[in-house]
């Protein structure tokens, strides 16, 4: 009798954590790291209680606080492990009432380094792209499904970058969607939760911007009536740091090693591009503008990226570019900007155009070079038709037509640090590859318009 018993507990202890992955909607998700504390993130199907397990590899178990899910929030949830060691690599788990969901990959992340006055920067990388439509065919457009070829998140996850940016449209919210917290999150969840996402998730940390797909219409700007639900639910499904503190917007920025990320919103405060009465005409706002031409300035990074949907350089007056709809002045004031203060290595990482390209804005050696990457998409339909557009400032040979995704390789010592950024197809075959060298010698200079 006493050897049955032990029987069924066994079978029932075998078969927890089954059962509690069946609670698991989607995640567990890697968000923000610092050096001393990381933002995890989990989706439950219904109520339950979310837990996580951390440990260094040898050393006893600690466990965070655990949290109760619930409806009005997606049944997500953010929980903080803070007193990490820094630059150091420890084990997870997560726990669903009380019990340990089991994966086929081991669940791992790392703190960042305290190198500043200890030694040089290492070299480190990260993912980049935009444009994730999953296909939903009661929702979706009727014709040719616009998503596909899912398994570039498998090859992203492959790369083991130390970390990813989205750029932006990383959900399609549909035009039933745009009214509804509920219904924006029933989007975030269906596209959340496809099989091809989660070892990314798990094993990568995450940082994200919005664009117009996932803030609301096609074009949506600042006019939009449902926009602080958008950035509500944005927040509930991304771990980003906290965003800029007297901005609305989803506005924020973070450092790795030597390099400092400016994450900006362009569609809060947007005039609308159709606006014909208002000169100029703004993308960021006045507010979050001067917060990041001050945060620029304050920056002693190597390298500063600028993340923003949109592309930043382009010339073509086409779509959603800041050369068109009126808001090339503003365009232009960030440019001058840039040169009156002297900003080197500054480099717009941008998305939304359905393709990937290098555009430069070299003006001589009386002005510092300014770099734009566009990367997309991911998932949703390429542009194959962008050759035709007028861009003067594309670098030949960076035009990329198909489905992509970039890792960009920040590596080397002093004068010789550099960046690498390799292009990957849906397969994660390369298919380009391109170095950036930092910007190190120029003067002053402020008279051309470009």
């Amino acid at each position: 009798m006493k050897k049955l018993l032990i029987l069924f507990l066994f079978i029932g202890l075998s078969q927890a954590s089954p059962a509690q992955k069946n609670l698991l909607k989607s995640g567990p998700m890697i968000g923000r790291v610092n050096k001393t504390d990381i933002m995890l993130w989990a989706q439950t199907k219904k109520p339950a209680k979310v837990q996580f397990a951390y440990w260094i590899p040898g050393q006893k178990k600690q466990y965070s606080e655990a949290r109760n899910t619930h409806k009005k929030d997606g049944y997500t949830t953010h929980i903080l492990i803070d007193g990490l060691q820094p630059g150091t690599t420890y084990n997870y788990e997560l726990l669903i009432n009380g019990k340990k969901v089991s994966f086929a990959y081991p669940l791992q992340f790392t703190t960042q380094e305290v190198w500043l006055y200890h030694h040089a920067p290492k070299d480190f990388s990260f993912a980049f792209g935009s444009g994730a439509y999953i296909n939903d065919p009661p929702f979706d457009r009727a014709g040719r499904p616009y998503g596909g070829q899912y398994e570039i998140y498998e090859h992203i996850a492959q790369k083991k970058p130390d970390f990813m940016i989205w750029d932006g449209d990383n959900t399609y919210l549909r035009q039933n969607e745009w009214d509804s917290k509920s219904a924006m999150i029933y989007r975030y969840t269906h596209d959340w939760s496809i099989p091809e996402k989660q070892q990314l998730f798990a094993t990568v940390p995450h940082y994200a911007i919005l664009d117009d797909h996932d803030f609301g219409p096609n074009d949506s700007d600042g006019s939009f009536w449902n926009k602080d639900t958008a950035i509500e639910v944005f927040n509930l499904f991304w771990a980003n740091p906290k965003p800029v503190n007297w901005l609305k917007s989803a506005t924020y920025q973070f450092s790795y090693n030597d390099a400092e990320f400016f994450l900006l919103d362009n569609r809060y405060y947007r005039d609308p591009n159709r606006l014909t009465t208002k000169d100029p005409k703004t993308i960021l706002g006045k507010e979050q503008l001067e917060w990041l031409k001050k945060a620029l300035v304050f920056s002693k990074a190597r390298f500063k990226f600028i993340v923003m949907g949109g592309q930043f350089l382009n010339t073509a007056r086409a779509y959603e570019t800041y050369s068109n709809n009126g808001f090339d002045k503003e365009r232009q004031e960030i440019i001058d900007f840039i040169y009156r203060e002297k900003l080197k290595n500054v480099i717009f990482l941008t998305g939304d155009r359905h393709m990937t390209e290098i555009s430069l804005l070299d003006n001589g050696k009386n002005f510092p070079k300014i770099w734009d990457i566009t990367v997309s998409p991911f998932t949703s339909g390429p542009n194959t038709h962008a050759e035709n557009e007028p861009n003067r400032l594309r670098i030949a040979g960076t035009l990329i037509e198909e489905r992509n995704f970039a890792i960009f390789n920040i590596k080397g010592k002093g004068k010789e640090r550099h960046i690498q950024i390799d292009f990957f197809n849906q397969q994660g075959k390369r298919i380009n590859s391109f170095t950036i060298q930092q910007d190190s010698q120029y003067q002053s200079g402020m008279n051309k318009k470009h």
